[in-house]
Order: C-alpha cells, then structure tokens, then sequence
C-alpha cells in the first residue's frame, strides 16, 4: 500500500516574530525610510537651531534632549500610523490575516513594535542631546524625572496615533484626524474660557505637557488619565471591534 503523505502542520508564528515583521513595516518600507529620515532631520535640525539661536539655559543636555524629543514626537506617530493604515491601502491585510487569523495577535504586535520604535527614538535623543551638548559645552545635568516622563510621552503619542490608525483605516484622513482634531480642540479651549479647566481632563496635548517636562505632579496623573483612556482607549477598543467585524478583500 501506498503511503498517504500529510502535509506538516502550520506553526503559528510567535508574539517576537511578529513584533519583529511589524518593525520591519515601519522601517523597511520607502514611506518609511523616508519618514524615518524626515524625522531624524528634524530632531537635528531642532538641536542645531538651539546651539545657534537658544538661550544659555537651553544649551545643555536636559534643554536639547528636550528639544530634540519635541521634534521628534511630532512626527513619530505618523509611522505607527501608517503601518497600521498600510494594511488596507497597500490591500496586505488579507496576507497578513490569513497567516495570522487572530487578528488582535497582529494589533498586540504592532503596538509592541510602534513602542520599541518609540524607545530607540527616545535613545537616538539623548544621543543626539549629548553631541549638541558637546558642541555647546553646557551642564550634563539630566533630571531622571524628566527622563522618565520623556519615555512615557514618546509611548503615549505612539500609542495614540496607532489607535486613530486602527480606528479609521485610512491613511489621509487618520493623518488630517490625528493632527487637526487635537489643534482644533486646543484652539476652542483658548477661545472659550470656561472650557479651559475642564480641557486640563480631555485636551491630551495639555495633560501631557508637564510629563514632557518632568514637571508632574500628584494631581497631574489622573488628569493624564482618563486624557489617555479618551484619546487612546476609546479609539483603541472601537477599532478593535471594527476589525474584528470587516470583511477582507
């Protein structure tokens, strides 16, 4: 008798794979490559503009780590963004969920990707913080708190920019989205005054600006709370469900 031949089973790709192919998407791409490059000449065009034209106390290490993370979390976002958005403009979403039907293994993937992505640009900073630094000849001062709140509001603006990513699934307008909604909502706070204490709980880029700083304090945490659980959580788990109910194609 003739032996029937049953093909190996198919081994589902681990969680490390996974992050790493999702690395891959963010950095391996021309949008990407050239994104990344717009990204890196910004946060040293922001540090050279700082030995030149700054003031005394902004030439040190904390003052251009500042800086150049200003510069550089503007645009980073932008990346997670897009390589959650890719997935249906670039139409790979039906590779990328056949090889991998548990769809939230992909999204759990992609944020832990965007998150590392976020923590070497935090790394690329401080390099780039301690060159300036060389040249300006200023203090090595680093306050740790400053440090620390640096790294969580690079993993915040990643994060969120993801989540409006997942949410939407377009490219175009997850973009406009991300940048025009909070500058609108940071434009009316201005204008209506009786807005701007409650705007301390809703605007994320007010919550966030004294962890930016190194400036938080005890009542700043929830504030920056439930603003993360409205920028992040919400479009995070209503694009979740939207993902789980379209169709492929």
């Amino acid at each position: 008798m003739t032996a029937i031949a049953h093909p190996a089973p198919f081994a589902r790709p681990s969680l490390p794979r996974l992050v790493r192919v999702e690395l891959r998407k963010m950095t391996d791409t021309r949008a990407g490559v050239w994104l990344l490059s717009l990204i890196a000449i910004a946060g040293v065009t922001a540090v050279g503009v700082t030995l030149v034209a700054g003031t005394e106390s902004d030439q040190t290490l904390d003052g251009l780590f500042g800086i150049c993370g200003i510069a550089v979390a503007l645009l980073l976002p932008v990346v997670g963004l897009l390589c959650v958005t890719g997935e249906w403009t670039q139409r790979t979403a039906l590779t990328t969920f056949t090889l991998v039907p548990a769809r939230g293994r992909v999204v759990a993937a992609k944020l832990l990707a965007g998150c590392g992505l976020a923590l070497t640009a935090l790394l690329v900073c401080l390099v780039a913080g301690v060159a300036g630094n060389l040249i300006a000849g200023g203090s090595w001062s680093l306050d740790l708190a400053r440090l620390y709140g640096a790294a969580l509001y690079m993993l915040i603006v990643m994060v969120a920019g993801l989540s409006v990513g997942l949410l939407l699934m377009r490219s175009a307008p997850a973009i406009v989205t991300y940048f025009v909604l909070p500058a609108a909502i940071g434009a009316l706070t201005q204008t209506v005054h009786s807005l701007r204490g409650p705007a301390e709980w809703f605007d994320l880029g007010r919550a966030t600006a004294p962890l930016g700083a190194g400036e938080m304090v005890a009542g700043d945490w929830p504030r920056l709370a439930v603003a993360t659980a409205i920028w992040i959580g919400v479009p995070l788990a209503l694009g979740l469900l939207r993902l789980r109910n379209r169709e492929l194609s």
